[in-house]
């Protein structure tokens, strides 16, 4: 934002330079970007008065004219400007003056002849002394303007501006009155804001308005005036005031609106009055509804949009923009002028989802005290009877929701103070700094009751409070003092897994930590995911950025081939990071831990062969994870996924819960991203994988161990974790382990059978077993077997 000094200290004139201004204010949190003149280093240009004008004799485009600059000498001045009049006031640079160029170099105005016509000087353009880039003729200045006057001190072209960095929660700093409020803040200066008179009404003309939004705007203010001039000129100080902010000037009438937005930050509108069809009502969009705005753009409106409304459609996106319909134009006789108070919410990413940004749009997203549009309306009406004349009629003040008026109370305790800054400040010096900001303080018992004004949409709590004192008393008051440092020591629960102990056997097996994108390519989601619902984003950073992901699957295997393409052919990755889902239509965030590996199972070497990773490598890193995982038995169940191989895919899941999923990539997808190997995933949901495995001591026998080998004959589709369950249930204690040793189909084992051999380690811990002992646990075993699998022996 930009803040010219001149200005600034009409408001509060703290007598620092302004660099030590500039300092303070940067130090307080409303950061000085930039200091810059608001014209070139010139001097000895003058305000002048063109007698005559005649065309010169050779030439169509040139005029010679009569100048006087305040002496009883008359110059001869041949000027090509297309504006230059007799009777005009404009800026006269004499011989011997240097004006700085925009290239560096000097321009030094010396007598001369054009065409043969002798010429005595030169008349001057804005651009031509800095103040503008382009220019379509002379500055014109007022008929009022004395003549021989330096037109530097006329304009007060010694004037500097600030260009100030307003971070998103200083939304009342947007403002020259914004400013100048800090300004005296920090500097203890008089606030000396402009007097703004109550405008008498001289009609009574009004204009209805229903508020039908209330909680997206609480109040609306407004009045007639009938009988404006809209073609009267603005002002020449309001134009310079308007340039050193950036704003060109357009017309009176937006001029006017623009200057009070700049000096008090209120956004305001002015509608053409008789363009309006019957009594304005603000309220949401409707569907299918659209409005031509006043640069031109035809826009179809969303259901969440704020308008200005009256009987024939919408006439403004409220906060953001008005309707080309009911826009003021230089026939314009009769005004409604509009100052509304919007609540934040209700603007903030409406402009930015229609691709606008305004002036306006800026500073309802950042909050605009609700007691500041009665004032802005009475300092507008004001500048339009001085300037374009007319009769004012009552202001309707429309109070639709009282709360948005209604000051923030905050509590704040001294020793609170104490324990944040870590200094101790007197209670008097407290509430006198809280009062500077134009609280209204009262003493308690542990501190203060502090009502804060309406400005201040930031402070909401305690800490609030106590930044502002400290930021107003100065960071830099603060000492630099080492606080004392209670040791602590933080020892992880053992009944609970920590991420480093998950990520442990992935980084021993060779994997890499990675982190990738929470945003993904809608294409790889919808073959990765294809029945989950699609999150998308309204603002996406680029086309394939514009969901948000539901498997950290997505960012992997695009870190996948990236590498691939690299000629790294041996990747082993894993990410630990949020996946999102829609649940009962509500945005669900849950933590995953996902890993993908592709190429060699050990790095090329002379000891061992070289292999590809196959399901059963990645099988073995899941299972070497949840091994870190509490008393829960996890189950491998081939169960069909649209990204995975289906004859090489698995669900993971406890008796409970589906834990997660592993498998090779599906080849359509390693075809579709380009992948030339195969690739293996895995994925687990963190939320069940938070109970620790405890370790628990068991005293070792000392009888000796008996192994039993059994062949077992069972159908093709029965899985390893059936037989599992089977002996977990039915063997007694003395069962301590078992294992399968090898698998068999073919001769002799009949078509869609298969041949399992397990051996069963029996102990007893007291006693030495004996044959019969464990023919009959055997025995046990194998009959739970047949029962629960089918399996029998062979």
């Amino acid at each position: 934002m930009k803040i010219s000094e001149s200005w600034l200290r009409e408001w509060c004139n703290p007598s620092l330079s302004l660099d030590e201004l500039g300092h303070q204010l940067t130090m307080a949190g409303c950061e000085v970007e930039g200091v810059e003149p608001v014209a070139t280093a010139f001097s000895g240009i003058v305000v002048a008065d063109v007698l005559t004008v005649t065309k010169h004799p050779d030439a169509d485009k040139l005029n010679v004219c009569t100048v006087s600059y305040g002496t009883d000498e008359v110059l001869q001045i041949v000027c090509g400007a297309p504006n230059v009049r007799a009777g005009m006031k404009a800026p006269l640079a004499l011989i011997g003056v240097k004006l700085p160029m925009p290239d560096g170099s000097t321009l030094t105005i010396k007598k001369g002849k054009l065409r043969g016509m002798e010429s005595q000087g030169m008349l001057c353009s804005a651009a031509e002394m800095g103040m503008a880039d382009k220019s379509d003729g002379l500055l014109d200045l007022p008929a009022d303007a004395p003549v021989g006057t330096p037109i530097r001190d006329y304009l007060k072209l010694d004037d500097r501006v600030l260009e100030l960095n307003i971070t998103p929660n200083r939304g009342d700093c947007l403002s020259i009155a914004g400013v100048a409020r800090e300004a005296s803040v920090l500097t203890s200066a008089s606030l000396v804001p402009p007097t703004i008179p109550t405008i008498p009404a001289s009609i009574q003309d009004t204009f209805k308005v229903t508020i039908a939004a209330p909680e997206a705007c609480p109040r609306y203010a407004g009045r007639v005036i009938r009988g404006v001039n809209a073609k009267a000129s603005t002002p020449l100080w309001m134009k310079e005031k308007l340039r050193r902010q950036g704003l060109r000037s357009i017309a009176p009438l937006v001029d006017i609106t623009n200057y009070v937005l700049i000096e008090l930050g209120q956004p305001m509108h002015a509608f053409d009055l008789n363009q309006l069809a019957g009594e304005i009502n603000v309220r949401l969009a409707q569907q299918g509804e659209a409005i031509t705005l006043l640069d031109g753009q035809a826009i179809e409106l969303k259901e969440n949009t704020l308008l200005i409304t009256d009987q024939a459609g919408a006439v403004a996106i409220a906060g953001i923009m008005g309707g080309e319909r009911t826009a003021v134009s230089l026939d314009t006789t009769d005004l409604f002028l509009e100052s509304a108070h919007f609540a934040p919410q209700a603007i903030a990413g409406r402009a930015r989802q229609y691709g606008l940004q305004t002036d306006a749009s800026y500073r309802y997203e950042r909050g605009v005290a609700a007691d500041l549009c009665a004032l802005a309306l009475e300092r507008a009406t004001q500048l339009v009877l001085e300037i374009c004349g007319g009769q004012a009629g009552p202001v309707v003040d429309t109070i639709a929701n009282p709360d948005a008026l209604t000051k923030r109370s905050v509590t704040l305790r001294a020793q609170r103070i104490q324990r944040v800054l870590g200094i101790e400040l007197e209670r008097a010096e407290v509430k006198a700094l809280l009062e500077r900001l134009g609280c209204e303080v009262t003493d308690t018992a542990e501190g203060w009751q502090v009502l804060v004004p309406l400005a201040r949409f930031d402070i909401a709590i305690e800490e609030d409070l106590i930044e502002e004192v400290a930021r107003v008393r100065g960071y830099d008051s603060i000492p630099a003092v080492m606080r004392p440092l209670e040791p602590m020591l933080h020892l992880p629960s053992q009944e609970s897994v920590t991420l480093e102990q998950l990520r442990a056997p992935l980084i021993a097996r060779g994997y890499q930590e990675a982190v990738t994108f929470s945003f993904v390519d809608e294409t790889i989601e919808e073959q990765l995911s294809p029945v989950a619902e699609r999150i998308r984003l309204l603002n996406p950073i680029s086309a394939e950025l514009s969901l948000m992901r539901s498997t950290l699957w997505s960012g992997l295997l695009r870190a996948v081939s990236y590498n691939l393409n690299r000629q790294q052919t041996r990747v082993r990755l894993f990410e630990v990071g949020p996946a999102f889902s829609m649940e009962e239509g509500q945005l669900q965030q849950r933590r995953k831990i996902a890993g993908v590996i592709t190429g060699l199972n050990e790095p090329e070497q002379w000891a061992s062969p070289k292999r590809n990773v196959d399901f059963f490598d990645i099988k073995g890193d899941v299972e070497a994870l949840l091994a870190q995982v509490s008393g829960e038995t996890f189950y491998f169940i081939p169960v069909v996924h649209a990204a995975l191989h289906p004859g090489q895919c698995a669900q993971i899941a406890t008796q409970e819960q589906v834990v997660g999923w592993m498998g090779a990539l599906h080849p359509q997808l390693e075809h579709t991203l380009g992948l030339d190997q195969p690739v293996l995933l895995f994925e687990l949901d963190l939320e069940y994988l938070q109970a620790a495995r405890l370790p628990k001591y068991s005293a070792v026998s000392k009888f000796p161990a008996i192994r039993r080998d059994l062949s077992l004959v069972m159908d093709s589709h029965v899985l390893a974790q059936s037989l599992e369950r089977a002996i977990a249930k039915s063997a007694p204690p003395q069962v301590i382990n078992w294992t399968i040793f090898d698998l068999y189909t073919g001769q002799g084992v009949e078509l869609g059978k298969k041949s399992v051999a397990l051996n069963l380690i029996i102990q007893e811990a007291s006693r030495t077993l004996e044959d019969s002992e464990v023919n009959a646990i055997v025995a046990t075993v194998v009959a739970a077997l047949e029962t629960e699998t089918g399996a029998t022996l062979r």
